[in-house]
């Protein structure tokens, strides 16, 4: 059974800092694309950041490019988002995603194969 399992949520300032940490576990992610989604209150879920199997091409939304950084590590089949800055706008449940096509480029939506269960991100004003 494949599990994604997030980490790392929680409730912080305007203008600081979260990392989060996805555990996968049941199956190796080393040669696929992972990413990062989030979901607002009454809106629709959307790409965040996407990271290629080997870690050589990284993708971001345009609000957070500059804020957020994602990394991999194939030997611990984690992967992680540092988000810098953070802004209310930010606010929303955060899903790690895992792809299915070997090798592919950036994980996008219809991409997607694997979701984790979400952790809340809040970032008060």
């Amino acid at each position: 059974q494949v599990q994604l399992v997030e980490s790392g949520g929680g409730l912080v300032q305007a203008g600081g800092s979260l990392r989060l940490s996805c555990a996968a576990s049941g199956r190796s992610f080393s040669n696929y694309g992972m990413s990062w989604f989030r979901q607002a209150p009454v809106k629709g879920r959307e790409f965040v950041a996407g990271i290629t199997w080997n870690g050589g091409g990284k993708s971001y939304t345009d609000s957070v490019k500059g804020r957020f950084t994602i990394s991999r590590d194939n030997g611990k089949n984690t992967v992680s988002l540092q988000m810098n800055s953070l802004k209310p706008e930010d606010t929303a449940v955060y899903y790690c995603a895992g792809g299915v096509r070997y090798r592919e480029s950036i994980v996008r939506r219809d991409d997607v194969g694997y979701w984790g269960q979400g952790t809340q991100v809040t970032v008060s004003s």
